[in-house]
């Protein structure tokens, strides 16, 4: 009986709340934002301790008549569901500070890769006097602990530590040039154990002569096995620095690199590229060129795949697949290519076209900026190839009298295609 009666005054209690609940929502629904701001701002003073009767006889002729209790549990209800956004206005001092944090972004991403270009530049050209000098003036103590073999372990080393070590580094261009350089030893060490060449001269060439050679063991350890260890670390980076999206294309790199180098794709390559080259050619076509196109096709075909798949995880490796393989058809559609037979130039024309029209397709439908921004750089870098090759066919660039005409011609080409990129972008990002 007990629990009855309880229940009942329960019961009770909630349909008296009731009228009150819903007094308080008809009178939030009929307020407009000027009102709500003036509650808000109460309820601030309200909870700061500071005297709110003034600020409200100053404001309250802009509600109708309400009592102050009910006045009291809207300012807390706009208070506790209220989320204050930040905008400011345009040409303050803010937003001018905003637009110059982005251009120093920039500055930063191009001064990390201008400095990994510089320092492995001059690896290249001092290592080798550096090496002389130390071996020369302390002999005694650096012939065991500089030897080839030894120092090529240190260096390891140090790659590997500057790659684990680097990512904990919260500077983005100090991490990018360390965790670089650490690639770079990775990848060059590696292979001087594997090759026993420890100068950089001799393993790069026994790279290049291992890659068409025929002992398929000297291919997988000169060529792939450095490659998969490369992969693994870029792995390892990404994982630990996923905001650095840029290692997404690297890993990609790395990742053909280590899987098309083995040897059974050279024996594969007389089935692969001809979908790419169906037209015989009576003349003699570099092999590196039928290389490429095979490895393009893989690439296509693993694409698709991953397209095919609707993932989101999936979509920077897509966008790195994508902007090699575009880079892969511009080089493949280049007369120079084929000099003998134009029936392959005629077919890679419109096998380029129609990649970069499906690229465009498929940015648009994922809504991935990136992807429509590479389709639509890399058609402009097509339309300007062809353009260039079209006066190939008639006359020389160099040796021509229109010269002039032609580089009119050029400039009118990319104000027509800046006017395009425009109208596209106006159309597509609703600008």
């Amino acid at each position: 009986m007990k629990k009855i009666l309880l229940l009942l005054l329960l019961s009770c209690l909630s349909i008296c709340a009731k009228p009150v609940s819903g007094n308080i929502v008809n009178h939030l629904s009929s307020l407009n934002e000027k009102q709500r701001n003036v509650l808000y701002k109460y309820e601030v003073l309200k909870r700061n301790g500071e005297k709110t009767e003034q600020f409200w006889q100053e404001n309250k002729n802009q509600f109708p008549e309400i009592d102050s209790e009910t006045r009291d549990e809207l300012a807390k209800e706009i208070f506790e569901n209220s989320i204050v956004v930040y905008k400011p206005q345009k040409n303050s001092a803010v937003q001018i500070w905003m637009q110059t944090q982005l251009l120093t972004n920039w500055m930063f991403y191009l001064s990390a890769f201008i400095a990994i270009c510089a320092v492995i530049a001059l690896f290249k050209k001092y290592w080798s006097l550096l090496i002389g000098f130390l071996i020369k003036r302390l002999e005694p103590l650096l012939r065991y602990l500089f030897s080839p073999l030894l120092l090529t372990c240190e260096l390891l080393a140090v790659g590997i530590a500057c790659i684990f070590y680097g990512t904990v580094l919260e500077d983005f261009v100090l991490r990018t040039v360390i965790i670089h350089l650490g690639l770079f030893l990775l990848w060059s060490q590696s292979t001087a154990l594997f090759t026993k060449e420890y100068w950089v001269k001799k393993y790069i060439f026994e790279i290049e002569s291992n890659f068409w050679g025929k002992a398929p063991w000297e291919t997988i350890k000169t060529i792939c096995l450095p490659a998969v260890l490369v992969t693994a670390a870029l792995w390892y980076v990404l994982c630990k620095v996923p905001a650095d999206v840029f290692y997404n294309y690297e890993i990609v790199v790395a990742g053909i690199a280590s899987v098309y180098a083995l040897p059974f794709w050279r024996t594969l390559e007389r089935y692969i590229y001809p979908i790419l080259f169906p037209f015989k050619s009576e003349g003699y076509r570099e092999r590196s060129i039928n290389s490429l196109g095979a490895c393009t096709v893989v690439a296509v075909l693993v694409t698709a795949t991953l397209v095919l798949q609707w993932n989101p995880a999936f979509y920077n490796v897509i966008a790195a697949f994508i902007s090699l393989e575009i880079f892969a058809f511009l080089i493949l559609s280049l007369k120079a290519n084929h000099k003998y037979n134009l029936g392959n130039y005629y077919y890679l024309q419109f096998v380029t076209l129609l990649f970069l029209i499906l690229v465009f397709s498929y940015g648009g439908q994922t809504s991935s900026n990136e992807i429509i921004w590479f389709s639509i750089v890399g058609a402009c870098l097509f339309v300007i190839l062809k353009y260039l090759e079209i006066f190939s066919f008639f006359s020389s660039w160099k040796r021509g009298k229109a010269w002039a005409w032609k580089l009119l011609g050029l400039a009118a080409l990319l104000w027509l295609l800046g006017k395009g990129i425009l109208y596209v972008s106006k159309q597509i990002f609703i600008v």
